[in-house]
């Protein structure tokens, strides 16, 4: 299963969206509420079958946005099929990014 970000809200403190597949069906989405210096992430994709995907769409976008503020740091908490999916290898990434 193919899967792809659908945006359903955007302002410039938050974003909404949908992770659909590729039937434009959704199954999961991502949110991001951003303050001064703070930017929280949250997430959830139902099928586990595609939590590498999941995390190969996360991690740039994740990245890209971290760049919108100098010094911005990160708190995130992703699941997949109800279990945290950890979509950094270490504790803490190169974009200051911490599991919540």
């Amino acid at each position: 299963m193919q899967i792809y970000f659908s945006p359903e809200v955007f302002t410039p403190y938050f974003h909404v969206l949908n992770v659909v597949n590729q039937n434009q069906k959704a199954v999961g989405y991502l949110t991001f509420l951003m303050d001064e210096k703070k930017m929280y992430v949250f997430g959830h994709l139902q099928d586990k079958g595609v939590s590498e995907d999941f995390k190969d769409l996360i991690k740039p976008y994740i990245q890209g946005m971290s760049k919108t503020k100098e010094d911005m740091e990160v708190y995130s908490y992703i699941s997949c099929g109800g279990e945290k999916l950890d979509i950094n290898s270490e504790e803490e990434s190169d974009t200051g990014e911490k599991d919540g």
